[in-house]
């Protein structure tokens, strides 16, 4: 269970995220909708500390172990990452290293630095590496170089690398933003597997409406830094959704958009 009691995040006069508060129950799919600007990967990147949160609170707890997000640092920020692994748009892949190595990237934390360095990885742990690679259908590129991947396939193996890490938890920042539809229902299908098969809990942020009611078990609708609609996908009307996009003349644009584009 992740639980967020009042998170703000404020750049100067800018406040990105404004007094967020979300429980979020192990095991379920948690998909993040709004325009851009509404302060969905900022709270993504808080969870995760790529950024730290001006004030408020993110409580993890799993069985006997629970953990103050905002007060880690040094190896046990460096354990929570491991714990809470992310999934970028722009996939954040080396591009000149073989697929299996981008893989076996996620494996860093539980390696010293100087095996890291020299790609000195068990046989367990590539074998690992192979095995989420071909959950991903992927496994037959592990010896190509990340950038010959199609952006699909590149996406892909991201998701692999997050799932080496052995994760509680999986954040997907706008994971299929830059995909076709073939591709981006290929990953969507993916993440729910794992979200189902492992019970690994999954915080998508997405910006298509039709995505978020297909995958997700809730949706969470965010304007503005605040959120304006929490409950399951079947009770988000129209009206609401298009709440969730207003802002001034470009908001019939913008919810079109957000039903239209990328649909799967």
């Amino acid at each position: 269970m992740m639980k967020l009691e009042s998170i703000t995040k404020e750049f100067g006069a800018l406040t990105a995220v404004d007094n967020v508060t979300l429980e979020v129950p192990k095991g379920q799919m948690l998909g993040i909708i709004g325009r851009s600007g509404a302060g969905k990967s900022t709270l993504l990147r808080m969870i995760n500390r790529l950024g730290d949160a001006t004030s408020g609170t993110i409580i993890f707890q799993d069985e006997d172990t629970v953990v103050d997000v905002n007060s880690l640092k040094g190896q046990e920020l460096r354990d929570w990452r491991t714990r809470c692994a992310m999934i970028f748009q722009q996939f954040n892949l080396v591009p000149r290293l073989n697929v299996i190595t981008n893989v076996l990237m996620g494996r860093i934390n539980y390696s010293s630095v100087l095996k890291t360095l020299f790609v000195m990885f068990s046989p367990g742990e590539r074998a690992l590496a192979i095995r989420a690679l071909d959950r991903l259908d992927v496994s037959a590129q592990a010896l190509q170089r990340a950038d010959t991947l199609s952006g699909g396939q590149q996406q892909r193996v991201a998701i692999a690398r997050a799932l080496v890490q052995e994760p509680k938890v999986l954040l997907a920042d706008e994971p299929i933003a830059s995909l076709d539809p073939r591709n981006a229902q290929i990953v969507m299908d993916a993440l729910k597997t794992i979200n189902q098969e492992d019970g690994i809990t999954v915080i998508c942020n997405l910006h298509t409406l039709d995505t978020a009611k297909k995958y997700c078990d809730r949706v969470v609708g965010m304007k503005l830094g605040k959120v304006i609609f929490d409950g399951h996908p079947d009770e988000l009307t129209d009206e609401q959704a298009k709440d969730i996009y207003m802002s001034g003349a470009e908001a019939d644009e913008e919810f079109s958009a957000a039903i239209t584009s990328t649909a799967i």
